[in-house]
């Protein structure tokens, strides 16, 4: 059997008295894109921090292409490069000295360093902004150096913590075509962390994150098909009164979302008419649609993604 690229085992941290990770695991295979979804406070972060040896967890093990990361993490750390979400790149420093620098940090030097640097400026296309300094770049070309930095050592895993942050959508969609490319061209594993649902969708697999626990990991479209059926959502002048009266008189079972009653029902349609014809004074509007990755993410925490970050802060 291949090995997986992470192996990660009842893993858990705290701060305090808060578990922050608690008792998660998970494998991730080589050559998959693996995302993290979930809200702030729900626990991606620390987890993605422990990956990339940031921290040590309190309980758990976890094993990168089969080095512990505890016992042997310059073993672990030699087979993979890091974005964080935050950028790492020097903005006085031209795109090639940012390269440079970090090139010697892994051992790399003379026609080898230069080499790997031309290597990557031409695969992001960087080549002409090679002289430029960082800080004249747009957001999505520095976080093409951010990526061309990550790579430059030719890691067998990337990690990568909320890449798209800060960036518009069509900068988000070509940094997702790279990752694409990397998976299909280099074989390359990549395990990021987002809040974004399309980022989230291009995944090969996803793990929903809520208060700390991976609640469910499978494909995109796996998780969506979860949701079975249509969603109904009912926006009511009394939701709670509409919520009771909906589940005595057709045995439902609503759930309240932001301000509505969600529904999950095969053949929504039919469900829209019989709801508003045997509540037409109390149904302010009502839809209904196929589920979506958002739809299913409620359906495993029962929350919004936006939701969630909100009660994590609380």
């Amino acid at each position: 059997m291949a090995v997986p690229a992470i192996q990660v085992e009842g893993l858990t941290h705290r701060y305090g008295d808060r578990a922050a990770v608690d008792s998660v695991s998970f494998a991730v295979e080589a050559g998959e894109i693996f995302g993290l979804l979930g809200p702030n406070g729900s626990g991606k972060t620390t987890l993605f921090r422990i990956l990339s040896t940031l921290i040590a967890p309190a309980v758990g093990s976890v094993r990168v292409f089969g080095a512990d990361l505890l016992t042997d993490p310059e073993s672990a750390r030699r087979s993979f490069g890091v974005v964080f979400q935050r950028p790492s790149v020097d903005a006085k420093l031209s795109v090639l000295e940012n390269l440079r620098h970090h090139g010697r940090l892994y051992g790399l030097g003379g026609n080898a360093l230069g080499t790997r640097c031309a290597e990557m400026l031409e695969r992001f296309g960087l080549s002409d902004r090679a002289a430029d300094r960082v800080e004249t770049l747009s957001g999505g070309l520095q976080r093409r150096v951010e990526l061309a930095k990550g790579l430059l050592h030719r890691p067998r895993l990337l990690l990568l913590d909320e890449p798209s942050t800060g960036l518009d959508p069509a900068a988000r969609r070509e940094f997702g075509r790279h990752l694409i490319d990397l998976r299909d061209r280099d074989g390359v594993t990549i395990v990021l962390t987002t809040h974004y649902m399309e980022e989230a969708e291009r995944c090969d697999r996803v793990g929903i994150m809520s208060e700390g626990r991976l609640v469910r990991v499978d494909t995109p479209l796996a998780l969506v098909e979860s949701v079975g059926g249509d969603v109904v959502v009912v926006h009511a002048e009394d939701v709670a009164a509409l919520d009771r009266r909906i589940r005595d008189q057709f045995q439902l079972e609503p759930v309240a979302v932001d301000g509505t009653l969600r529904i999950e029902r095969v053949r929504g349609h039919e469900l829209v008419r019989d709801i508003v014809e045997a509540f037409p004074g109390e149904v302010k509007s009502i839809t209904f649609g196929k589920p979506t990755l958002e739809d299913a993410f409620i359906h495993v925490t029962g929350r919004r993604l936006w939701e969630s970050a909100e009660a994590a802060q609380a």
